[in-house]
């Protein structure tokens, strides 16, 4: 048997720490304070735009809500954002199995937390491409790394963690969370990677298709070379 075969897993998981990093930010507000509604103690890690948002949301309250990925990673957001989630404590976090003594001494030695849900919906790619006028470096600017990798690894990890890439499963989310004392079921956090998977799947699609509409010239008319 595999050494990362799981044999025992939990029915619900409390939520506690959420990632949440999202280019389209319909419905935040009424989610994160629902969240801190229903566990006070929920502890929100975001990145560039998303945790400015999230700061005026909570305002002075901001402070024990809310953690930059940079202040937690210890690594500073690389000019631009290019670099902001890709880190190996965001990762251990994502992936760690709840009875997996291992993952455990892994988690002490570098100070990680169980991440249990993430929010994440990726960078417009579709939108930017259906533009007219858009160039082929406008294109490649908009193909998210870190979005997809975070959706990825938390829908894979579905026996621990909830995957939300969708604004519309807010509400659902958030009301299974009210209902269930702050936890998430397996049923959901199963729907919920399904839905991931197709999420990131599209996503890479649109981006193939794209680049297949592309001959090299376009792409060399947009450099000097």
């Amino acid at each position: 048997m595999s050494i990362n075969t799981v044999s025992q897993i939990d029915e619900y998981v409390p939520i506690s720490n959420v990632l949440i990093s999202v280019s389209d930010k319909t419905g935040l507000e009424e989610f994160v304070t629902r969240l801190v509604r229903i566990n006070p103690d929920v502890h929100i890690f975001s990145t560039g735009g998303t945790y400015q948002k999230i700061y005026e949301i909570f305002g002075s309250a901001a402070k024990s809500v809310l953690t930059q990925v940079s202040d937690y990673t210890g690594q500073p957001e690389t000019q631009g954002g290019l670099v902001k989630t890709l880190d190996f404590k965001i990762y251990l976090g994502l992936l760690t199995e709840t009875y997996n003594e291992s993952h455990a001494r892994d988690m002490k030695r570098t100070g990680a937390v169980a991440i249990d849900m993430v929010v994440v919906n990726l960078y417009p790619f579709s939108q930017t491409v259906a533009r007219p006028d858009v160039t082929p470096e406008q294109a490649r600017g908009n193909i998210d790394i870190g979005g997809p990798c975070m959706v990825r690894a938390s829908a894979k990890n579905f026996l621990r963690v909830a995957s939300v890439v969708d604004p519309a499963d807010y509400n659902t989310v958030a009301d299974e969370m009210e209902h269930r004392q702050g936890a998430l079921s397996l049923d959901t956090r199963f729907e919920l990677a399904q839905k991931a998977f197709d999420h990131t799947a599209a996503y890479d699609r649109a981006i193939a298709d794209y680049l297949k509409k592309q001959t090299i010239n376009d792409v060399k008319a947009c450099y000097r070379m």
